[in-house]
């Protein structure tokens, strides 16, 4: 069974996780604070989940996500990622992250800076577009009539056709985007960011709602009528 190696172990990394373990993957959780931070989470998990530092959770993880802010990607360790496919969850907030001019003027994108970081592993961007507990409230079985997609970029199509088998096992089918250079269309303040998957209502955010591939598809190319508009 494949392990899922875990760079960051919030909000998205910890939802991941459990989906992961829900879904009989083991996982190896890590943080910047050290493993004796996470014994509570790992409890939480039972017997497929233990704590490392990020170079163990890279090592062990046949497949890594990294879900770290953006500003630290350069923290990422490169050698043990070499060969491996990375999911990149990393989102741009400039409040938070301090200002990065490739971004700003739209030369390149968040999971392209972590790709050059990692020029020898297998960038995959995905789970950065939806709401950590909408993550895992709207996890569904394959077949299911409410199942919701999520969308991936990736340069790799072996590595998109993992990370799509794992979305799969944990819920969710995937809506291939292309490289990781459009991974612009589900960034922060598109229309397939995370309010898509949003009720109406002032308790909309508390009422996810299933989004299947083709309202994903409509949102992912109103993103690309928009920013066309706006170059145009």
């Amino acid at each position: 069974m494949t392990t899922i190696g875990l760079i960051g172990s919030g909000n998205i990394g910890g939802t991941v996780a459990r989906l992961a373990v829900a879904a009989g993957y083991d996982v190896v959780l890590s943080n910047s604070r050290g493993p004796e931070t996470l014994q509570d989470l790992v409890a939480e998990l039972g017997p497929r989940a233990r704590a490392a530092t990020p170079v163990e959770a890279a090592e062990a993880g046949d497949l890594v996500v990294v879900t770290i802010p953006l500003r630290a990607y350069r923290d990422v360790p490169v050698e043990p990622l070499a060969g491996k496919i990375v999911i990149d969850t990393d989102n741009y907030y400039p409040e938070r992250d301090g200002r990065f001019p490739e971004l700003d003027d739209e030369s390149t994108t968040t999971s392209e800076l972590l790709q050059a970081h990692l020029p020898r592993s297998k960038v995959v961007k995905g789970f950065n577009n939806i709401f950590f507990k909408h993550l895992l409230a709207l996890a569904r079985p394959a077949g299911s009539a409410d199942r919701t997609a999520l969308p991936i970029a990736g340069d790799d199509a072996d590595a998109k056709a993992a990370v799509t088998e794992f979305f799969d096992a944990i819920g969710y089918d995937a809506v291939d985007v292309g490289p990781l250079a459009e991974g612009w269309r589900f960034q922060r303040d598109t229309t397939a960011y995370a309010a898509l998957y949003a009720g109406d209502g002032p308790d909309g955010w508390d009422n996810p709602v299933p989004v299947d591939a083709a309202k994903l598809r409509e949102a992912l190319a109103a993103a690309r009528r928009y920013a066309e508009m706006n170059r145009g």
